[in-house]
């Protein structure tokens, strides 16, 4: 497979936005005050490892396989560390880690939505449709971390 300039353009974008979250999950995840915030961000810092790994792959004319796999964020429930009336700094600084992520992953998402309909090649655009329908699971596990925890 070999991508047009555009394509190219494309995919090298979408790792930059990649990196920027590998980034963030791993400061944040030192950065949070609460176990299960703390593993959340390390989760989906490993799975936009992946995601970079994919983008290489493509890039380099190899077409991964995908599982289509949208079952994460809609089975992850999680428990609720605060209590309904803290109002603590630590949970202030946690409900805005999180809320910063939920934005960070529309963005990323919306991007892969946009940019999944230039590519010709079919597999390409399953690849990038997975790959946004993951970003969509992180921010649904974020949100729902917020909900169990009275944040939202």
């Amino acid at each position: 497979m070999i991508l047009t300039e555009k394509e190219t353009t494309i995919i090298k974008d979408l790792q930059t936005q990649e990196k920027a979250c590998i980034e963030k999950y791993s400061r944040y995840k030192e950065e949070a005050k609460d176990e299960e915030l703390k593993e959340i961000f390390k989760n989906i810092e490993e799975q936009e490892r992946k995601h970079l790994e994919t983008l290489t792959k493509v890039l380099n004319g190899d077409t991964p396989c995908c599982d289509c796999n949208d079952s994460k964020g809609k089975e992850y429930s999680p428990k609720g560390n605060y209590a309904d009336v803290t109002d603590s700094e630590d949970k202030k600084n946690d409900c805005f880690l999180a809320t910063d992520c939920i934005g960070t992953e529309k963005l990323v998402s919306g991007e892969y939505n946009s940019d999944v309909f230039v590519f010709g090649e079919p597999a390409v655009r399953k690849v990038l449709a997975d790959i946004q329908i993951e970003e969509q699971n992180h921010a649904e596990m974020l949100y729902k971390y917020k909900k169990a925890n009275k944040m939202a």
